[in-house]
């Protein structure tokens, strides 16, 4: 079944980026990583809002692995209480503890113990919070316009460069969506 013209299951692994008009400033010019999409709920973490907090301070055992920056994310404004690790799997593998989202990127257990955490893994990102969404919320707000919905590259979850990635994913688009790469944050003052 499509709710605005999406199905369910086409959007776990993909992401969802910000229309510049979404009114939510939570979300302003974010690109949120689906983790999870259901009829019940819908659950993704923003990739590009880095926090001051560095993974070593946070999560210790993880610091080696962390991806530059090595800091912490908001992953969204729910449950900001919460760690949620990525991780990039090394190639040819699944490593223990890591649920795949889409191609090399997966959710981690970040409850690890130290003498295989990280086995297999080639990168971590760890976020504060989620950015979750009711029974029909999402599908509304896609049926609004305020989300467009695009496939993710396994760069987008470990990029070295956030606070270009919202410009950097709609730039690759094959489409009209490139236009708004260079959508002006305040267009009045245009």
């Amino acid at each position: 079944m499509r709710e605005g013209g999406v199905r369910a299951t086409e959007l776990k692994g993909r992401l969802l980026v910000a229309n510049p008009s979404l009114p939510d400033p939570n979300f302003d010019r974010t690109v949120v990583l689906m983790l999870e999409h259901g009829p019940e709920a819908a659950l993704g973490l923003v990739l590009n809002r880095p926090s001051e907090t560095t993974v070593a301070e946070a999560v210790p055992g993880w610091a080696a692995l962390a991806a530059e920056p090595p800091l912490v994310f908001v992953g969204g404004p729910v449950g900001q209480d919460t760690a949620i690790g990525l991780g990039r799997a090394a190639p040819g593998g699944d490593p223990h503890g890591w649920t795949r989202v889409g191609g090399p990127i997966g959710v981690l257990d970040l409850s690890a113990e130290e003498g295989w955490a990280g086995e297999g893994i080639a990168g971590v990102r760890i976020f504060a919070g989620y950015a979750g969404w009711g029974g029909g919320q999402l599908e509304s707000e896609l049926r609004a316009g305020g989300w467009f919905v695009v496939d993710a590259s396994p760069d987008d979850a470990m990029t070295d460069d956030p606070a270009r990635l919202w410009a950097a994913v709609l730039r690759r688009q094959p489409n009209h969506l490139r236009l708004f790469a260079t959508y002006p944050r305040h267009p009045s003052l245009n």
